[in-house]
């Protein structure tokens, strides 16, 4: 991994884990695919706003219920 990373101008670390993540997407070795990586980065970021808008809903809901009933407090 040195001397490839000398001769190619790379990290031997960067080197070592560019062909440790090519064996886990070739299926060589447990681990979490790129792919997979992606998805649930995908799915997270989705998950957050998800939690955002359903906060607002409740706010406006909650708002919006106080405005027809004048009995509730505030």
């Amino acid at each position: 991994m040195v001397r490839v990373g000398q001769r190619v101008g790379v990290n031997s670390d960067t080197l070592r884990g560019w062909c440790k993540q090519a064996a886990i997407d070739a299926g060589e070795r447990p681990g979490t695919t790129t792919s997979d990586a992606a998805r649930i980065k995908q799915l997270e970021a989705e998950n957050r706003e998800l939690k955002r808008a359903n906060e607002i809903l409740l706010a406006a809901s909650s708002f919006f219920a106080r405005e027809l009933d004048p009995r509730l407090p505030w």
